[in-house]
This record gives C-alpha cells, structure tokens and sequence, in this order.
C-alpha cells in the first residue's frame, strides 16, 4: 500500500508543469546581468534562444552549458508547440532574447500568453531593457509614456499610425532598424512636426550614443552613418490650445503652429491655408520671428 502511495506520488512529481522563466540577457555589455538570471540559467533543463549562435556567445562567457534550441520569428508557432510539450512534461525552460527584455517586440509574447492559457507557471526575471534605459536618457518626461515598438515598415501603414500617435501629449517611445531610421524620420518630420527628439543607439556598448535635438537635426546627422539598433524617443505633443485662431493676429497664429513643433515653413503654410490668404502675405508677417 505504501508503495502504491509513494508511485502516486513520484507521477504527480513527473507529470506537473514545468516553468518557463522569463530571462532578460544584457543589452549590449555582458556584466549588465543578474545573479538571479545567472543561476536560473544554469539550472533549467533547455533555454529557448531567439539565435542561438548570438546566445552560446553569453552562455560561454559565464561557462553555462544548457542544452540550446531556437524560438524566433519564423518559427514561433512550429517551436512553441514543441515547448509548451515540454513544459508539460515538467520541464523547466528558459526564454531568451538576443538582447534586453523577452517579449517586447518580439514572439515571447505569444509563447507567454499560450503558457499562461495552460495554466503553466511564467516567472518573469528584472534586468535591463533598451526601451526604458533610452527614455530615462533622453532628458523627457517619464512620468506618463507610451511604448509603440516598431512601426510598420510600409510608408502608408507607417503614416497612418503617426497620424494616430499625432495629438499624443505623452512622451513616445520607438523602435528602428538602421536601414529604416531615415524613412520613418522623414515621415514623423512630416506628419509630427519638427518637435524635439532623442535617438540611442549601441546602448551600453563602447561605441554607445544619444543624440538629442530635432527632428530635421536628426535626419542630418544619420544622413550617412547608422550603424546599430535605434531607440527614438519623441516629445510629446501639446495640447491644442482652445483659441479661436483667426481672431487672433497672423503673427501669433504662425506662433501657436511653431510652438507646436511646426518648422517656420510649415506654420506659414498651415496659416495661409486656415485664413485663406496667400502665403506671401503670411510671411511678411512671419520675418522677425
């Protein structure tokens, strides 16, 4: 009888859930990891790794040798299946990003929720996150923010959602490839106004950099060299004032466009067409500002 009891036992052991850690690894200098990470790293039995030939790099400099298998993109659904098995299984996993924090911007987020819908215990770990090292860098607002991430990479999908991010008032946070960063620059000049900008890349890395200035000096200064992940952290906009605009003088209707993150140009033009007036007229108007 106690036999009995004790195999019930031993196969309630064998067949409760695993749990899949979420570990955040450095986001560019490898000493910007916990302890905690450290250690749960070298106990679980597989670490998911979005590419394992960036991960075994980490892994090799702390001489942690964990079983390795990829969880990307491209193979997200495919892989998931294969690990929620595995959690299911009792075995405990970890869930690797190539850098910073699994999960934002990337399949983590699918992996989490299906486990979580298992009822399959998620433990997330703190660590270092390129998103929230750049805002507190950029010198704007933390106290209310959003993050978007990545903007689509089609022009008009791009556009459509600056156009929603428009009369945000909180501080925006984004995400951009280098070979991105000036078409989106062009578009947020565009659709935003020339408002003021922080742009971090190669955080925490000896080459590390944060630019601030505006929109347009942005654009200048990336012209040529943007090399490394981009995070562009914008101003917020103000909110509109409740001013009835054309009863107001020219000259301070061009003023409220300005102070709204509108270049000269673009307060001239915006003027002109409010008023119905010719732009000429709107500039003399515009000279000593």
């Amino acid at each position: 009888m106690k036999y009995i009891k004790f195999m019930e036992w031993m196969w309630k052991i064998k067949m409760a859930n695993g749990t899949l850690y979420i570990c955040p690894t450095p986001i560019g200098n490898l000493e910007d990891i916990t302890i905690r990470t450290l250690n749960v790293l070298n106990k679980v039995d597989l670490i998911a790794a979005e590419d394992t030939r960036h991960t075994i790099k980490l892994l090799n400099h702390y001489e942690i040798k964990k079983p390795l298998t990829s969880y990307h993109e491209h193979n997200k659904w495919e892989k998931g299946k294969f690990l929620l098995e595995k959690l299911e299984a009792g075995e405990n996993i970890a869930l690797v990003s190539d850098a910073g924090m699994p999960g934002i911007s990337d399949p983590g987020e699918d992996l989490i929720r299906e486990a979580i819908l298992k009822k399959i215990e998620v433990i997330v770990l703190p660590g270092s996150t390129a998103s929230i090292t750049a805002l507190l860098l950029s010198g704007f607002p933390t106290g209310k923010f959003v993050f978007e991430g990545f903007l689509p990479s089609n022009k008009k999908d791009r556009k459509k959602e600056l156009e929603r991010l428009k009369n945000e008032e909180r501080t925006i946070i984004l995400y951009e490839a280098p070979h991105r960063l000036m078409d989106l620059l062009k578009d947020m000049c565009e659709v935003l106004g020339n408002r003021r900008i922080s742009i971090s890349r190669e955080l925490t890395k000896i080459h590390e950099e944060t630019f601030r200035g505006t929109i347009e000096e942005g654009i200048e200064k990336y012209r040529e060299n943007r090399k490394g992940e981009f995070v562009i952290v914008v101003e917020g906009g103000k909110a509109e004032k409740e001013v009835p605009l054309l009863d107001i003088p020219i000259k301070e209707h061009i003023k409220l466009y300005m102070e709204n993150g509108f270049s000269k140009k673009e307060a001239i033009k915006k003027v002109s067409k409010d008023r119905d007036i010719p732009k000429n007229q709107v500039y003399k108007e515009s000279i000593d500002l």
